[in-house]
């Protein structure tokens, strides 16, 4: 079948990398790339990368002649989108924004959007609220463990991410000259992906009632995540192993690794890497992802191709074509 993609927001990193996997997707058609500050503009021009790729141009209108719409628009913006822009009844909606990531914004009509959690519910939904970067990587690390309800006491997390985990907009903390050979801590204990990764522990485990300590890191690297993390449990080395890997055999995009693991394995592709060790009576994690891709826009195409009926490493298996 053919996909019919309209995209709103295709100027910023996540936009970009959605038109990157969908231009070269075999199932897919982009129908139009809203962008009011960009209309009229040749995509290429702002995603030089896309030069001879495509000859699409940013358009400032929307059209209801399409499939699925994708959101990557800003937090906040895209609830106020949808308010301003009702979507036709049919078409599907993946957001990568955190408007509709929490149940209670959300409701019964969102589904969370992370395949190794809600795989079947996904196939069905008609929204999608794609998961955050920083909470991808975490669940990833913690899920194998909350399905069988060992999550007790404290989960202790650390965790850094790339220079593009803060969008395009320039801050102070984003300019070259402040972030290269630099690292610093922010929003420890108080990060707003905390909620729904609390969320999707207590859906694998009803009783789970422990703390998430999180100290979230900004590193002098443009992309990727690297989250480490542990828990007091009396699983061995090999029970942890082997419940890791029976948890995500079914999952063709996060693989369970005996070596230790660095982000190059997994930055410009939709995968997820995932390490075990046990140290005293610590189970110790590291879990790996590329914040654009698995952790925004690899993760809804791949939520696409659930949605769609199509095969779900259709248009994802190479590198991107990103920076």
């Amino acid at each position: 079948m053919r996909v019919r993609a309209g995209i709103v927001g295709g100027a910023g990193y996540t936009g970009g990398e959605m038109l990157r996997l969908l231009i070269n997707h075999p199932s897919v058609d982009i129908v139009f790339v809203n962008s009011k500050s960009n209309a009229g503009n040749l995509i290429s021009d702002v995603h030089t990368d896309l030069f001879g790729d495509t000859d699409l141009r940013f358009t400032g209108e929307l059209s209801s002649d399409i499939d699925v719409l994708f959101l990557c628009v800003g937090h906040g913006d895209a609830k106020k989108f949808l308010e301003a822009n009702p979507v036709a009844a049919g078409i599907k909606i993946i957001d990568l924004s955190q408007d509709f990531r929490l149940n209670a914004a959300a409701g019964e009509d969102w589904v969370y959007g992370l395949p190794e959690l809600n795989r079947e519910r996904i196939k069905t939904a008609g929204y999608i609220a794609n998961p955050g970067c920083f909470a991808t990587c975490i669940q990833l690390g913690l899920l194998p463990l909350a399905a069988k309800g060992l999550l007790k006491g404290e989960v202790h997390v650390n965790a850094t991410t790339g220079s593009t985990g803060a969008g395009q907009s320039l801050s102070a903390t984003s300019h070259f000259s402040w972030r290269n050979n630099n690292l610093s801590i922010y929003k420890a204990f108080d990060h707003q992906h905390l909620n729904e990764i609390g969320e999707s522990l207590i859906q694998m485990d009803p009783n789970f009632d422990g703390v998430l300590n999180f100290i979230p890191q900004r590193g002098d690297f443009p992309r990727g995540i690297l989250a480490s993390m542990y828990v007091e449990s009396e699983l061995t080395a090999a029970e942890a192993q082997t419940l890791y890997e029976e948890y995500y055999a079914a999952h063709p995009f996060t693989h369970v690794s005996k070596k230790n693991i660095d982000l190059k394995q997994v930055v410009n592709t939709n995968k997820a890497l995932v390490h075990v060790e046990k140290h005293g009576n610590k189970l110790f994690v590291i879990s790996i992802i590329d914040n654009l891709l698995k952790g925004a826009s690899g993760q809804a195409v791949q939520n696409m191709n659930l949605i769609f009926g199509l095969e779900e490493r259709q248009g994802l298996a190479l590198k991107a074509a990103g920076f």
